[in-house]
């Protein structure tokens, strides 16, 4: 009979080789003080570094520390799925592996749960990070939250203590485009958020382009709100309007204050880029849809996994 576990720490590894050791301590620290069973699930993302040896390396000095490696890079959320596909624990704890999640704050989220609640989320009063990168999060996540049909707590991140059976549900869902935390949100159960302070990286730079992070955003706008078909839709219904004012204005101007009408080429062009304009902005906006309704009905694994130590008997997805 398997052993009960208590705590499933899931950590999604992207060329984490110069934090690795350093989380691996401080997390163990944390949870042995605990005194309850843990494992810790890295999934390996396709590193192009040390990773996945250091994680191999770490399994046979601890078999609580277990490895899933991907066939190759599918990106933080997908891992992140990953992870709660594997996840076995009485309640999952999902952070990063760079340390800007303090395994420090564990014991207040595992608090929050014991008192009941089934999802505890941290809330980001603080990030050490530059500038830039503060005020798009701050931007994005106050977007997505007025315009998401459900409700997404402003700066939470994917750092939070989930129960089993919310576990259950979210592993249960069929969509391929993941968006974490939007998920969570609309998955329900009783939720309440802790403030933290994010740290900077312990080592290394972070690998999540800006690319990366527009895609993410794309992924909580297109998977969670219609706001962006309907602001189509209306901005198509404003410009029709404004052109048809237009049009009556020319044609007074034409009837009766014939002096007043000059025909200009310049007027004509403008009109046509602004509408050419918008025609692509609205198709661009169906594409984001399209796109992700070509890849569910595609139907493909969400990962493929390369490698798996401690796990074996969990295998719950497309091996290659």
């Amino acid at each position: 009979m398997r052993e009960r576990i208590r705590f499933s720490i899931v950590l999604p590894v992207y060329n984490e080789e110069a934090n690795l050791p350093q989380t691996y301590q401080r997390l163990t620290n944390v949870l042995s003080a605990l005194g309850e069973p843990y494992e810790i699930i890295c999934i390996n993302d396709g590193s192009r570094d040390r990773s996945r040896d250091l994680l191999r390396s770490l399994h046979q000095q601890d078999q609580r520390v277990k490895l899933v490696s991907f066939t190759r890079n599918f990106g933080h959320q997908t891992a992140v799925s990953a992870g709660l596909d594997f996840a076995d624990g009485e309640a999952v704890i999902v952070m990063d592996a760079d340390l800007q999640d303090p395994p420090e704050c564990l014991p207040q989220f595992i608090a929050k749960w014991q008192e009941g609640f089934d999802v505890v989320y941290a809330i980001r009063t603080k990030r050490k990070e530059h500038f830039f990168k503060r005020a798009a999060y701050a931007l994005f996540y106050r977007l997505i939250k007025r315009i998401a049909d459900i409700d997404i707590p402003l700066d939470s991140g994917d750092f939070c203590i989930m129960d089993q059976k919310v576990v259950r549900v979210i592993r249960a869902l069929p969509e391929r485009n993941r968006f974490v935390r939007g998920i969570r949100s609309w998955v329900g159960f009783r939720q309440t958020g802790l403030a933290y302070e994010r740290e900077e990286r312990f080592a290394g730079r972070t690998n999540y382009t800006l690319y990366k992070l527009i895609k993410l955003a794309l992924d909580g706008f297109v998977s969670f709100s219609y706001m962006p078909l309907r602001m189509a839709a209306i901005l198509g219904f404003l410009t029709s309007g404004l052109s048809f004012v237009m049009a009556l204005v020319q044609l007074y101007r034409r009837l009766f204050v014939p002096s007043s009408y000059v025909p200009g080429f310049a007027s004509i062009i403008i009109t046509v880029l602004f509408l050419g304009g918008i025609q692509l902005i609205t198709i661009g906006i169906i594409g984001e849809y399209l796109g992700r309704i070509f890849d569910e009905v595609k139907r493909r694994p969400l990962y493929l996994v390369d490698e798996v130590l401690g796990l074996e008997d969990r295998n719950r997805s497309a091996s290659a």
